[in-house]
């Protein structure tokens, strides 16, 4: 089912709701946060393999997907970010979520964790670092500005897939969402990502945490999931050496799979 709230600062977002629970449990509640250029929409692979056990809720972050475009001389910070998740788990009238972040949205749910514990039960990471400060994303946005975003990716697909491996239709119709992002949005996104260093918020993640890391991409360079993996007082990591960063969008099912043994180990009664 989609949904629609307003946020405190009047920006309209947008979130799909999934629940094929038994009507007679009183399920927990999991919510997807996407990555960076991706959408609700890109999460739905996984959907199947958890709505039997949880009631999944995908949101758009502000600017993606069917979320509304903020307008350029609006705040986009990452306490915004995070404030925007704290007011959609008011919006569901949920206390307590478990919460699962791909890559960009896995450095908002750090945030959210950290700094609202109270609201997160578990905290569930892939292909997440402690964020982009430091890297060479700095580049991309002259490259996306020039060039545009499909141009941008394909040239820099096999970062994101493991290309001999992976289905061309997956990397096609990956291509096709990715491009339907505003550009002006993200070439204000993704330099805030890379403003975005969360090392010093890892030890206050109190919650269950498991960590899941794409090695391919650590093997070429990728920073800090050393940082992931020792400093969140309660993790378990899992590392799949030869993925590559999107492992969500390429491996959805063995997400989902590896998201709900995790929960369910945790939380048996689930």
């Amino acid at each position: 089912m989609d949904h629609t709230f307003t946020t405190s600062d009047g920006l309209r977002l947008h979130y799909v709701t999934d629940d094929f629970t038994d009507p007679w449990k009183n399920a927990d509640t999991v919510v997807i946060l996407h990555s960076a250029m991706g959408s609700a929409r890109r999460c739905t692979p996984m959907v199947p393999a958890l709505a039997r056990t949880f009631r999944i809720v995908r949101v758009d972050l502000r600017g993606h997907g069917e979320s509304e475009v903020p307008s350029a001389d609006s705040e986009l910070s990452m306490d915004r970010l995070v404030a925007d998740v704290v007011e959609l788990l008011d919006d569901l009238a949920v206390e307590q979520v478990h919460l699962i972040g791909n890559s960009a949205g896995g450095y908002i749910a750090q945030h959210v964790a950290a700094l609202h514990g109270d609201r997160v039960r578990s905290l569930v990471l892939f292909g997440s670092t402690t964020g982009l400060k430091g890297t060479n994303a700095t580049t991309w946005i002259p490259r996306v500005q020039k060039e545009g975003l499909r141009p941008f990716l394909v040239d820099t697909i096999d970062y994101r897939f493991d290309v001999d491996k992976t289905d061309p239709g997956l990397i096609s119709w990956f291509l096709d969402e990715v491009e339907k992002n505003d550009i002006p949005f993200i070439a204000r996104f993704i330099p805030l990502m890379t403003t975005i260093d969360t090392t010093s918020l890892l030890p206050s993640i109190r919650c269950p945490t498991l960590v899941v890391i794409p090695g391919s991409e650590e093997k070429k360079g990728a920073r800090n999931y050393d940082a992931v993996r020792n400093l969140i007082p309660d993790v378990t990591v899992r590392d799949f050496p030869d993925v590559a960063h999107n492992m969500m969008d390429s491996m959805p099912d063995t997400c989902a799979s590896e998201a709900q043994k995790f929960l369910q180990e945790r939380f048996p009664s689930n």
